[in-house]
């Protein structure tokens, strides 16, 4: 009998905690889901000025070619799925610090002080990285990769049904009688520019993770200097095929993605090679 009262106390005890920390993640994760809804229904409610925000790369693009912005609508539900896409999007961005803190909260209460105040400027310096992703994309690459998308227009730069641009289209038709040739005008989709440059912006914040987790990974002792470098070969591989994936289908989005991930991944390893240094010599 008191052998098995003994038991009993050894499987109540070493259950506790699992328990405990299950209780511990679901409030984490409750945390979490409703932060991102809260900030996905404020974001519902403010989608136009969030669009406006959002077209301003393309429509600058198109300003300098002294065309109207504008974009359409290509199916009658099209818009209440921008606004949803927008407020998914929003929410998403303005969730990330609160999931960080529930993330920390979760784990801190596991670890040493020393263990602390290592991971602590990682959880910083994760949300900065990815604000400095979205915005080089938003501010560099986007416009960037506008202009350049937009200098495969030919002929007259006005659509057919715009008032404004019709006296300068039909002077353009006529100085171009001699040598005729197809007009070719944007006329983007609504949903279709906002999955590109949603895409864009989730992408490069992203990917400026890269040296935040392989520097925390090196402080850790997972991965080292020296082992980054000797797989290098394979990093491009692997880095050719991500921005492959997750930009659109043409060359040059996928270049400047692989040559900044490849960047970071290269400032990866300088960073890890300084903290390897710095063990060293405390040791």
């Amino acid at each position: 009998m008191a052998m098995k009262s003994a038991k009993s106390e050894d499987i109540d005890d070493t259950s506790a905690p699992l328990i405990e920390h299950l209780a511990e993640l679901r409030t984490r994760l409750i945390w979490s889901v409703l932060a991102f809804v809260v900030a996905m229904v404020l974001c519902y409610f403010v989608w136009n000025p969030i669009f406006d925000f959002l077209t301003q790369p393309i429509c600058y693009a198109l300003e300098k070619r002294s065309q109207t912005c504008g974009l359409i609508l290509l199916k009658l539900q099209e818009g209440f799925f921008v606004a949803m896409r927008i407020a998914f999007f929003g929410g998403f961005v303005l969730a990330f610090p609160v999931v960080g803190y529930q993330l920390w909260r979760f784990v801190a209460p596991g670890l040493y002080r020393s263990e602390k105040n290592a991971l602590l400027p990682f959880l910083v310096a994760s949300p900065i990285m990815f604000i400095c992703g979205a915005a080089f994309a938003y501010y560099i690459i986007l416009p960037w990769a506008f202009d350049f998308f937009l200098g495969f227009q030919q002929g007259p730069l006005a659509l057919p049904d715009d008032p404004a641009g019709a006296a300068g289209a039909a002077a353009q038709a006529t100085a171009s009688a001699e040598q005729p040739w197809a007009g070719i005008v944007f006329q983007g989709s609504v949903e279709e520019y906002l999955t590109l440059t949603t895409k864009f912006i989730l992408a490069f914040g992203l990917s400026f993770q890269l040296p935040v987790a392989l520097t925390l990974m090196g402080k850790a002792g997972l991965v080292s200097s020296e082992g980054l470098a000797s797989v290098r070969r394979y990093a491009i591989v692997v880095i050719l095929v991500l921005a492959a994936m997750v930009t659109p289908p043409d060359v040059i989005s996928q270049i400047v993605l692989f040559s900044v991930i490849y960047g970071l991944y290269e400032i990866s390893i300088f960073l890890v090679r300084r903290i390897e240094r710095k063990r060293e010599l405390e040791e």
